[in-house]
């Protein structure tokens, strides 16, 4: 009778301890820390300095693309190979991990698709050396950029 009380106890304690873990991951992996949607966009709350880190890697990507229109322009696929590498996935390992656990899993998957995009324009840049495939895949990334800044926008968890 005491052995089954006991098992009985036991699961309830594993039970209780899956839907914590469950709880957990869909917080920090699935939903992230969002806000209220105000503009039809949701809103990702972030502390300052997370937020900075956030938008200084948009910025980063908004100026390659510059770059990489530039090096089209002078059709330098080599360029557009150079500037697109460091955009790639070794720049999604930066993001450090607290951080990553607020973001919304959407936002997550896009931007790593965007990282793994730059990847593939880098050594499709090397091995083709054509310019105009460069330029329709990053065509097909800036939808995503696009699709990204109408779903979700950045704002302040606490102070300015």
């Amino acid at each position: 009778m005491a052995m089954i009380k006991n098992a009985v106890v036991y699961r309830i304690i594993i039970g209780l301890l899956l839907l914590t873990i469950a709880g957990l991951v869909l917080k920090f992996v699935v939903l992230g820390r969002t806000g209220a949607e105000v503009d039809g966009r949701t809103t990702i709350l972030l502390e300052p300095s997370e937020r900075a880190v956030v938008l200084g890697e948009m910025r980063q990507f908004l100026s390659g693309i510059q770059q990489m229109l530039e090096a089209a322009e002078r059709n330098d696929a080599a360029a557009i190979a150079k500037l697109a590498r460091p955009l790639g996935m070794a720049a999604a390992h930066a993001v450090p991990a607290g951080l990553a656990a607020k973001l919304p899993l959407e936002f997550k998957t896009l931007g790593h698709s965007v990282h793994q995009d730059f990847d593939r324009i880098a050594m499709d840049a090397e091995a083709m050396n054509d310019v105009r495939l460069s330029l329709r895949q990053l065509g097909e990334t800036m939808k995503k950029c696009v699709a990204c800044h109408a779903a979700y926008q950045i704002a302040p968890a606490s102070g300015p």
